[in-house]
């Protein structure tokens, strides 16, 4: 039997912060230790003892939104790659959106999925199945213990996945609730879009500065989508999760007696970034739906501790720097996070936007809830051992060489962190460890309800 011991860290699970040690036994916690019981546990005994005095001992983050490109887009990314950059970042679970080529629209596109991520995945994975426009049948025969929902884009993004007919989105809403699955919405009203995006270029020419972004995929387009999607929802009772929220209307349309089943995700990106970066960043942040306004920053992050936002992910999206030259029309929308998501979160605690012990609710306990992901997401006996090991020190810069995306590159190149991931557990097993990924090591698929 493989044991590891994680010694006199500080312990953040499920609302609590206390020091203590945590024995791992073949994949899972054994047992959760506070350092005031008396017994204690025999280190004497265990195969490896990782000192954790000084760090912090979190659940690994479970990213319930990243794009990893494969199959069909691996010049920009993929599993491997990507994986890696999860691992160092100590993420130990990701969900992946269906967005590729080809789309995973079909059971078969899901299972090539799977049998990609089993040869090349080094953290835990899971992948949505995509709705469209005529797929709604085949949500009833979705295997439901291998995904974490169904992802419907209600706007146009990277993909062509676009569904916005009502008679479609009926059917879809319909099927998801009657399969009992989680529905993650992409959010924006691609008509709004289409008639700003006229009007920008015949002011401004056919590419118009990506400062115009946000007005083009305005908040009244964001807000006209997911106005409709929460319709949806209510009347055909759906579980509803909205993804990427980026505005302070639409978080304050969500019924607030309606919190558990229609839930909302802010990404990193949103939380960081607003409308001011446009003059010092560029496309780096052109994303969909677009960096918003200070009052819209200042509102998720209100949103983190009042309940409004349940869900903090990444929605990273690599693309090559070639691919992100240009404006409003020629830039990709899309930007890696992944790798930095726990540390510019944890950055935020210190600035008092919100605690260690909600941060921990909002990118682990959460994300598990919500879409019932079996035996992760917490620090429980019995659960498989996802663990990030993190430190509060001396500074240091994001830069190109410590990047593991495949794009090697970060709108956060520059930006000076305290936080430093020691090391990631993965079912129990040392997947990174100070600047090091174990690359031999494959991760598990997740398995839900």
């Amino acid at each position: 039997m493989t044991s590891i011991i994680i010694k006199g860290g500080t312990i953040v699970n499920e609302g609590h912060a206390f020091v203590g040690s945590v024995l791992i036994e073949d994949q899972q916690i054994a047992r959760i230790v506070p350092e005031t019981e008396a017994d204690g546990l025999d280190t004497t005994a265990a195969q490896q003892v990782i000192d954790a005095t000084g760090c912090y001992v979190l659940p690994g983050v479970i990213d319930d939104h990243v794009h990893f490109r494969q199959p069909g887009l691996t010049d920009k990314a993929d599993i491997d790659s990507e994986s890696r950059a999860a691992a160092a970042g100590g993420v130990t679970t990701y969900f992946d959106m269906p967005n590729t080529v080809p789309a995973t629209t079909t059971l078969q596109a899901l299972d090539a999925k799977q049998e990609m991520a089993a040869q090349a995945s080094h953290v835990n994975y899971a992948f949505f199945l995509g709705a469209t426009s005529d797929n709604a049948d085949l949500i009833a025969q979705a295997p439901r213990h291998r995904i974490p929902g169904i992802k419907l884009f209600m706007g146009s993004s990277t993909g062509n996945m676009l569904v916005d007919g009502d008679e479609a989105l009926h059917r879809i809403f319909s099927a998801a609730h009657d399969a009992d699955l989680p529905l993650m919405t992409h959010c924006e009203d691609t008509a709004i879009i289409n008639r700003n995006m006229a009007d920008f270029q015949q002011r401004y020419g056919s590419d118009p500065d990506v400062w115009c972004h946000q007005l083009i995929r305005s908040e009244e387009a964001c807000l006209r989508s997911t106005l409709k999607a929460i319709e949806l929802a209510m009347e055909h009772r759906t579980q509803l999760h909205i993804a990427h929220i980026s505005t302070k209307a639409e978080l304050e349309m969500i019924p607030a007696d309606c919190l558990h089943v229609i839930t909302a995700e802010a990404t990193v990106g949103h939380l960081l970034f607003s409308t001011v970066d446009y003059q010092r960043l560029g496309s780096r942040i052109k994303v969909n739906p677009a960096i918003k306004s200070v009052i819209d920053q200042e509102a998720l992050r209100q949103g983190l501790t009042d309940g409004r936002i349940s869900v903090v992910a990444t929605d990273h999206a690599p693309h090559l720097l070639s691919q992100k030259e240009g404006g409003c029309a020629k830039a990709a929308s899309g930007m890696p996070m992944l790798q930095f998501s726990l540390v510019a979160m944890l950055s935020l605690v210190d600035e008092g936007v919100l605690t260690i012990e909600r941060m921990v609710e909002l990118m682990a306990h959460n994300p598990a809830r919500i879409f019932q992901v079996q035996r992760r997401g917490f620090l429980r006996p019995g659960y498989q051992a996802d663990i990030a090991i993190v430190r509060r020190g001396t500074p240091w810069t994001v830069t190109p060489d410590c990047i593991e995306s495949k794009c090697r590159w970060s709108p956060l190149e520059g930006q000076q962190f305290l936080w430093h991931v020691e090391k990631t557990l993965c079912n129990g097993h040392l997947v990174y460890d100070q600047g090091r990924v174990d690359n031999s090591y494959i991760a598990q698929p997740v398995m839900f309800r």
